[in-house]
């Protein structure tokens, strides 16, 4: 991941409805962006689940949860509707954005190395500074972490 106090990489990807989301259009605003391999799989869809879930207690917190994968925009239709999603899904066919924040690279799996998405979060503040990091993501008691965090930043 990128290092706390620097400013995010600009990004501009489109979203499920392949309507473009760029980060200068959310200044002002916290962002919680967080990066998964792929749609539909069982790690990914309990982190979508469990932030859908909490939606509405991040933007009590003024904050917008946007998760980015190389999927497709119809893939993350397909996501959305299979599990009822609430949040915004960004795709990264071109892996860009990916790069930029650090969140694909190498990974091994049963002896065997290879090039994917790093499960990653990051906090964006509203002036557009990386507040917060998390690299390797555990699934299980992250989204809880994430808004402990969000809430820690905006009481200091």
């Amino acid at each position: 991941m990128l290092e706390v106090n620097t400013k995010a990489p600009e990004f501009c990807l489109p979203n499920q409805d392949e309507a473009e989301i760029c980060l200068r259009d959310l200044v002002g605003k916290w962002v919680v962006l967080y990066f998964y391999p792929k749609d539909n799989t069982p790690g990914c869809s309990t982190e979508a689940c469990d932030f859908s879930n909490e939606l509405e207690e991040f933007e009590d917190l003024d904050a917008i949860i946007l998760g980015v994968s190389p999927d497709s925009p119809k893939k993350h239709i397909n996501f959305i509707t299979k599990k009822e999603l609430k949040i915004t899904l960004l795709s990264d066919e071109s892996k860009s954005v990916l790069k930029a924040y650090n969140a694909w690279g190498l990974k091994k799996m049963y002896g065997k190395e290879y090039r994917g998405v790093i499960r990653s979060t990051c906090i964006i503040s509203p002036d557009g500074k990386i507040v917060a990091t998390w690299n390797k993501v555990k699934v299980k008691g992250h989204v809880q972490a994430v808004k402990e965090k969000l809430t820690e930043l905006q009481n200091n």
